[in-house]
């Protein structure tokens, strides 16, 4: 079949492209990434953090400019550390009338999940944030002692 001499207005153009698009929305709903997890991989990549092992404890730094600790929330779900909060914009002191002309800080949710090694104290975590930086210190539980031998008594049959 000659496609040149077709015009755009031709039926069988017209089924085509309602089947092509047909097919895109498909796809897009089975398997296309949801708009909420762009937003919380983009949320986590946003938030730098450094983790550091101290011989009893493990020490994670999160730069959190202009937040307040009631932005904050650290949480441990099945030995997973999670940061998150939100930034919210700066609501203007002055009368209506101003806008932005730049806007490069960024606003919204935010997420960090670590996972915890196995020696991690769950029970005994503190958080403080200081200077626009989170500090969250998970302390390790002791080593385990040592099993001694057990000595088993033989008897005579």
């Amino acid at each position: 079949m000659d496609l040149k001499g077709m015009s755009f207005d031709s039926p069988l153009l017209s089924t085509l492209h309602q089947m092509l698009d047909a097919s895109d929305e498909a796809e897009k709903s089975f398997n296309a990434p949801t708009r909420t997890y762009f937003r919380d991989a983009k949320a986590m990549a946003a938030t730098p953090a450094d983790v550091k092992e101290f011989p009893n404890s493990y020490v994670f730094i999160v730069d959190m400019p202009g937040l307040k600790s009631e932005d904050i929330k650290v949480q441990v779900e099945d030995n997973v550390l999670v940061i998150s909060g939100e930034r919210k914009r700066e609501e203007e002191k002055e009368g209506g009338g101003v806008k932005y002309v730049r806007m490069e800080r960024r606003i919204g949710k935010f997420m960090r999940k670590f996972a915890l090694p196995e020696n991690a104290n769950t029970d005994a975590i503190s958080a403080v944030c200081q200077d626009g930086v989170l500090t969250v210190t998970v302390q390790k539980l002791p080593p385990p002692e040592p099993k001694k031998p057990k000595t088993i008594e033989v008897k005579v049959a």
